[in-house]
């Protein structure tokens, strides 16, 4: 604690945004560069709590207030060793993680919390750009051979682990590019994908093997992974999105977030593709169905293509400005919060229930809703309250049901839990010996600090599956 009325002394202040006239018309990242001095200011803010529930609050267990004063001290390398200590991955959780180590901050009882998020990322941005980060090949090798279905965040996780622990690590990824949800999920103005990029030329440096279009079940066999591979780590993530059945749910210009949101990305990275098979928003009225983080990844990127008009829907209340009194510290804080994509522009609307589209030749013209009122976890329609709107492009952002069943985990024969993801016990393996599962797969749909640590905790429980123990933290 380097300063012990820093807290009392300096008020919290975040990173600025650039001009929204400026950041609509590019897909880069939002933010401004944040002065050192400030930074250093900020991270003075972290005080003597005693008991730092910022520790609990991270999925991570990151060492939150250790790396806040060495920032403070000017100690950056030393503070770049104790954020790696429990994340791979800071570049990461610094843009697109929502924080809830702030929602934990002690200070944050009675002022705002310490800006941790911000902090976190000066760190690992400030090592790359020094040239601090490098790659660091283990120094034996086991000869053990290790297979990771899916290249989100679990699975890159777990690979960057269990390399580090001498296993020759395969990642097999579906799609044409590593980075599952991180490449065609995050829009471009959340994460550019050169951050993604250097974190990945330095695993491909430090031995990990990528493998792209390689669709385990389709055209990569369950039976080449469990012959030629010690052990399996199931990352793959939870992508059967949830539909809305509706009449007229068949028609053109409805289509699910990641529908949409891949090919942007993809245009993004550079890639051709024909106008006919493009979804985009331009000159649109658009509606999006879901009031989260894909519903506003879809919102910035609807701006950014030049829509007409935008209006987001979202079937529960308005949560209230501060924590309600069923939401006490150190809770998440279940608040109204307002994104980039919101402080662009396009409406927001709680409380709105979805009946029908209508259209015309097949393609979507209407949206028919009708307002609702919450009598415990009862859904009542307020009576004459039906409206209807313009809608030329829907877009469906209500989160995802699990994994998808057909295919890779059918073949496998895995066993699937109640809620409907893949069952694993408490060392993350699965029904079956030697095949193990993490992440959103295993989890059900989460944040990315989840996936980070489910990789993370899965890396730990194969290493000492096929080795008897392990050093992996």
């Amino acid at each position: 604690m380097g300063n012990p009325t820093g807290f009392m002394e300096i008020a919290r202040v975040t990173f600025e945004r650039r001009p929204i006239e400026e950041r609509i018309l590019d897909w880069k990242e939002v933010y401004k560069d944040f002065p050192e001095d400030q930074l250093k200011a900020q991270a003075s803010r972290c005080m003597d709590c005693g008991v730092p529930f910022c520790h609990q609050g991270c999925p991570l267990g990151n060492i939150i207030p250790d790396w806040n004063d060495l920032v403070y001290r000017d100690q950056w390398k030393d503070a770049l060793q104790r954020l790696l200590a429990t994340n791979n991955f800071p570049e990461f959780t610094g843009r697109i993680c929502p924080a809830p180590c702030e929602g934990s901050c002690v200070l944050g009882i009675n002022a705002d919390p310490v800006t941790i998020k911000n902090i976190e990322i000066s760190i690992i941005d400030r090592a790359f750009k020094e040239g601090i980060v490098k790659a660091s090949p283990p120094a034996v090798r086991t000869g053990k051979k290790v297979a990771v279905v899916g290249s989100g965040p679990a699975g890159l996780a777990g690979a960057a682990q269990l390399n580090h622990a001498g296993h020759w690590v395969t990642v097999f990824e579906r799609a044409d590019r590593i980075g599952g949800l991180l490449r065609y999920g995050i829009p471009e103005f959340k994460m550019e994908k050169r951050v993604l990029d250097r974190r990945l030329n330095i695993m491909t440096e430090e031995g990990v093997t990528f493998r792209t279009n390689a669709n385990v079940g389709v055209n990569v066999s369950v039976e080449e992974l469990r012959g030629n591979f010690d052990a399996i780590l199931l990352s793959g993530g939870a992508t059967a999105p949830r539909d809305l059945p509706v009449p007229g749910r068949d028609l053109r210009g409805i289509h699910f977030a990641m529908e949409y949101l891949p090919l942007q990305n993809k245009r993004c990275e550079g890639d051709t593709i024909p106008d006919s098979q493009f979804i985009t928003a331009k000159d649109k009225h658009v509606v999006i169905i879901g009031g989260g983080d894909t519903g506003a990844d879809c919102l910035g990127t609807s701006h950014r293509q030049g829509a007409r008009s935008i209006v987001q829907f979202e079937l529960l209340p308005k949560p209230p400005l501060e924590r309600a009194a069923d939401n006490p510290w150190p809770n998440w804080p279940n608040i109204f919060r307002t994104s980039s994509a919101h402080e662009e522009g396009g409406g927001r609307e709680y409380c709105v229930l979805t009946k029908s589209f209508t259209g015309r030749d097949g393609q979507v013209e209407q949206l028919h809703a009708v307002r609702v009122e919450f009598e415990g976890r009862n859904i009542r329609e307020v009576p004459g309250s039906e409206f209807t709107i313009n809608a030329d492009l829907v877009l469906l952002a209500m989160g995802f049901l699990g994994p998808e069943r057909n295919g890779m985990l059918g073949q496998l024969g895995v066993n699937i839990n109640e809620r409907g993801n893949v069952a694993t016990d408490t060392e993350k393996m699965t029904s079956i010996p030697g095949i193990f599962a993490a992440g959103d797969m295993s989890r059900g749909q989460s944040l990315v600090v989840w996936a980070i640590r489910e990789g993370r905790v899965a890396a730990r429980c194969m290493d000492k599956y096929l080795m008897g123990s392990t050093e992996l933290p």
